[in-house]
């Protein structure tokens, strides 16, 4: 497949730069930096270049002052695994130790809110589920402010689900998937947004929607849902038979979900938008042929302040924008590979030339 930009249509892209990391799969500390994260132009060309000291898995987040939060991938060596803070040159200016894995946030007080993983066997649970999703939110300064522990609430599932999904979560739970049986790869605050709006508008008492509860995604089990922040609680939950190993499933202001549907095992991906008050999918990107659009694991997706949705097809590390209609009007594969990974890429982030301001300000 070539690399680099592959196609650019200026007026029908949402400009700005994009951040991804190539992976690197390398679980102990490096004595030279073990992999580099990019800023990209549109052209594809590297705006500026962090080298980091860790193995590189997941994503990263620039913040409005130029500096860059990415969790390593270093999750089984405590030393070094958690939450990075690193300044253009790649210092490391804080440092959250955890188990960190997959997804985090930062919250408009300043906190992060991290999902990680636990390992312990739970009553109730078959002996062999074991690893938990873990959910905290801590301050700068470490004190623990809110946790959510994924063996407490499984039963929650057991109420939203359907019979015939929650047969099917738990057959995958307790068979090959028993030791990562849930595998949540997500969670994002939910913001402002219309499917809220319209259960207030029908009188629901408590909405499942509203801004502050949390998304999830269970990818062993095929379970996207949204947990209730005040009581823990799941109060929403959808996907087996629908959608299959997805990725990065995230609430849009219009009151849909956003979701990568990697087709792990149906052959082809997809990026869905799914109403979760009726559960029925509104818009849906597809390639020509359906089976030359393929990430069986990683990749994302990212609604684009024009309309569009920046794609992450993580396995092939392709990048690359499609318009509502499906149009593709840019298209960058990374470059950059190491003999195990070959170029993948977690997920991709597209931000703003304001959004970008704070750390071309310090490159500049």
């Amino acid at each position: 497949m070539q690399t680099g930009l592959r196609t650019y249509q200026p007026a029908k892209c949402s400009e700005g730069y994009t951040l991804y990391c190539p992976s690197v799969p390398k679980f102990e500390p490096a004595e030279k930096p073990a992999g580099e994260i990019y800023l990209i132009d549109m052209t594809g060309e590297i705006v500026h270049r962090w080298p980091t000291q860790t193995a590189l898995q997941s994503f990263c987040r620039l913040l409005p002052n130029g500096n860059l939060l990415y969790p390593t991938n270093d999750r089984s060596d405590l030393a070094s695994a958690g939450i990075r803070e690193i300044d253009p040159q790649g210092n490391v200016i804080w440092f959250y130790p955890c188990r960190a894995d997959h997804d985090f946030q930062i919250l408009a007080n300043g906190n992060l809110l991290i999902h990680a993983i636990t390992e312990r066997a739970w009553p109730g649970l078959a002996a062999g589920m074991t690893r938990h999703p873990y959910m905290l939110e801590t301050t700068r300064a470490g004190e623990l402010v809110w946790e959510w522990k994924g063996e407490e609430h499984l039963e929650d599932l057991r109420r939203v689900l359907p019979a015939s999904s929650w047969d099917f979560l738990m057959e995958r739970a307790l068979g090959k998937f028993a030791f990562d049986w849930a595998h949540n790869n997500t969670l994002q605050i939910i913001p402002p947004n219309r499917a809220y709006d319209q259960e207030l508008a029908a009188g629901v008492t408590a909405p499942r929607f509203k801004p502050g509860n949390i998304v999830f995604s269970y990818r062993s089990v095929d379970v996207i849902g949204v947990i209730d922040r005040d009581s823990g609680d799941i109060v929403w939950a959808w996907g087996p038979g629908v959608i299959d190993g997805q990725h990065k499933p995230h609430m849009l202001p219009n009151g849909r979900i956003l979701i990568y549907d990697n087709g792990t095992l149906r052959g082809y991906s997809r990026v869905i938008e799914v109403d979760p008050l009726s559960e029925t999918i509104e818009w849906e990107y597809t390639a020509d042929p359906k089976e030359s659009f393929l990430s069986r694991f990683i990749s994302g997706a990212q609604r684009l302040s024009n309309g569009n949705t920046l794609i992450c097809e993580g396995a092939k590390g392709r990048l690359f924008e499609v318009t509502p209609a499906g149009e593709v009007v840019w298209d960058f594969v990374n470059p950059h590979s190491t003999p195990a990974a070959r170029g993948s890429v977690y997920r991709c982030l597209r931000y703003t030339p304001e959004e970008a301001k704070g750390l071309l300000g310090r490159i500049g």
